[in-house]
C-alpha cells in the first residue's frame, strides 16, 4: 500500500466513523502504530482531523455537530475538569473495580487513573484506546453499538453487559443537574448510565459548575444517597438543598487560579 493509498483509506474511515483509535486503523491498513501516527499527523496538518491520545476525530464544519464532537467538548472548561478529575482520582483506591462512562469529564479522570492498579469497565472508546497498552489496568469494554459522535457504546448489548457486573464505583458525567436530578442528551446514554449506577456500590458524578441548572433531553436519575457530586464550584442553593435532602454529597474542588 502506498502512502497516498494509506492516507486515503484513513481519511475515508474517519469521515465515515467520525472517530478512530490507533489500533483499529493499524489493523485496517495492516501497518504499524508508528506509521499510523505519522499518517494522522499528515491529515491533521491538512485540516481533516484532530489528533488526540490514542486516536483521532474528524473535524466537523457544522457547528451543531461540533456540540457533540468529543474533542471539541473535551477542550471546554478544561481547568475546571482537571480540578474535578484530580479530586475524583484521589478517591479511587488501587484494587477497585470501577465503571467509567463516555463523557469528556470522565475522560479527564481516566487520564489520572492510568498508573493505578484497577479493573476498569468502560463504554468509552477513547478511554479504551487510552488504556490499550497499559499493564497496570485490566480494561473491560462493554458491548453495544457505536455512537460515532460521542465515541461511546450504547444500546441493548451495552445494557445487557452492564447488568451482569458489579463494581465498587461508577464515575459518570452529565449534561445537566437541576433540582429534579441528573440529565443527559441521549436516551441511549441515559439507559446505560442507569445500568452503571445499579451495578455500583457508589457513584461519583464529575460535574463542572456550568452544568448546574441545565436540563437536557432526558432525566437520567433522581438524587440518591449513594451519589457524590464532585464539582469546581457550589451549585445554586435550591439545587444544593435537593442534593442534600436526598442524603447525597457535594465535594468542591475549585480550579487553580
Amino acid at each position: 500500500m502506498t502512502t497516498k493509498q494509506r492516507l486515503d483509506l484513513i481519511e475515508r474511515y474517519i469521515r465515515e466513523h467520525k472517530y478512530a483509535d490507533l489500533h483499529t486503523l493499524a489493523s485496517s491498513c495492516d501497518t504499524s502504530l508508528s506509521t499510523i501516527r505519522r499518517a494522522l499527523d499528515t491529515l491533521e496538518t491538512r485540516g481533516v482531523l484532530r489528533r488526540h491520545h490514542g486516536g483521532a476525530t474528524l473535524i466537523e464544519t457544522d457547528e451543531r455537530a461540533r456540540e457533540y464532537d468529543f474533542i471539541a467538548r473535551d477542550q471546554r472548561q478544561a481547568a475546571e475538569k482537571h480540578a474535578v478529575a484530580r479530586r475524583i482520582a484521589d478517591l479511587v483506591q488501587p484494587g477497585m473495580t470501577i465503571i467509567l462512562d463516555g463523557g469528556t469529564s470522565v475522560y479527564a479522570v481516566a487520564r489520572l487513573l492510568a498508573t493505578k492498579r484497577l479493573q476498569v469497565i468502560t463504554s468509552s472508546l477513547p478511554i479504551a484506546a487510552l488504556y490499550a497498552d497499559l499493564g497496570s489496568l485490566e480494561t473491560i469494554v462493554t458491548g453495544g453499538s457505536i455512537d460515532n459522535r460521542l465515541g461511546v457504546l450504547v444500546g441493548p448489548l451495552c445494557e445487557q453487559s452492564l447488568g451482569q457486573i458489579h463494581a465498587d464505583l461508577a464515575i459518570l458525567g452529565a449534561a445537566g443537574v437541576t433540582e429534579a436530578g441528573v440529565w443527559n442528551h441521549n436516551a441511549l446514554l441515559v439507559a446505560s448510565q442507569r445500568r452503571m449506577i445499579a451495578a455500583s456500590e457508589r457513584t461519583l458524578f464529575a460535574i463542572d459548575g456550568s452544568k448546574f441548572g441545565r436540563k437536557a433531553l432526558a432525566l437520567a436519575c433522581p438524587f440518591d444517597p449513594r451519589f457524590t457530586f464532585v464539582t469546581d464550584r457550589a451549585p445554586a442553593p435550591a439545587i444544593a438543598a435537593s442534593i442534600r435532602a436526598a442524603k447525597a454529597n457535594i465535594e468542591i474542588a475549585p480550579a487553580s487560579e
